[in-house]
């Protein structure tokens, strides 16, 4: 089994008062040197079968028409091995990615 994550960010050029909030924030907690904040969304989806181009494409296909916006977001694709699996790879979920790409 697999994961496929999902993340969804605002396009560069749209604001994001969200993550202006967060930035303006942090100096107020203790956090300097932070410069820009960009908020977005995380999607985990495990899949029961295998992770091939179809399963990839399946995805890609719902993330560009349920998970964003795509006039506002975009969006990126990537594998990520589950740990529980057997013989699955420990690390972050940037040593895991199989697959990954930026919609735009």
């Amino acid at each position: 089994m697999a994961r496929v994550v999902v993340d969804v960010m605002l396009k560069p050029e749209i604001l994001d008062p969200q993550g202006q909030a967060v930035q303006r924030a942090l100096p107020r907690l203790g956090f300097e040197g932070i410069t820009d904040v960009r908020q977005g969304k995380r999607f985990e989806l495990d899949l029961a079968g295998p992770v091939d181009e179809a399963a990839i494409a399946r995805i890609r296909e719902i993330a560009g028409t349920f998970l964003a916006n795509t006039v506002i977001e975009d969006f990126e694709v990537r594998v990520e091995e589950l740990a529980d699996a057997p013989g699955a790879a420990t690390g972050s979920a940037g040593d895991n990615a199989a697959e990954e790409g930026a919609v735009r």
